[in-house]
């Protein structure tokens, strides 16, 4: 069983950043792939970005439009997103979520085997 928390959220004011950190424990951290999730008031889940456990990355182009970076540490069972350039678009909880099957990164929530119990992140303007 793996057990992931979040950390890192909060206020934010517009145009900074603020980075997450997701740790798990509890699995074989080198073989998950990590992603990050994001649900704002009355939308859908979606990927913000994700790592496989080989270092390759994905992302969501769309909402984050190359503002947003990923990456991991496997030393120390973690992987981080940095967010800039932050708008109020981009307040939501931030979920990361572990997938033990698949060596990439996928862009479904239905893939994801263990979820974290999510942060907040509100941008002000």
């Amino acid at each position: 069983q793996v057990q992931l928390v979040e950390s890192g959220g909060g206020w934010v004011q517009l145009g900074n950043s603020r980075q997450l950190s997701c740790t798990a424990s509890g699995g074989i951290f080198e073989t998950l792939s990590i992603g990050w999730f994001r649900q704002g008031h009355g939308r859908g889940r979606e990927l913000v970005a994700g790592i496989g456990w080989a270092g390759n990355t994905a992302f969501n182009r769309e909402s984050v439009k190359g503002r947003f970076a990923i990456s991991r540490s496997n030393a120390d069972n973690t992987v981080f997103l940095q967010m800039n350039n932050l708008n109020p678009e981009d307040t939501a909880v931030y979920y990361c979520a572990a997938d033990r099957d698949r060596i990439a990164a996928s862009h479904r929530a239905d893939d994801y085997d263990y979820w974290g119990q999510g942060t907040q992140v509100t941008v002000s303007s």
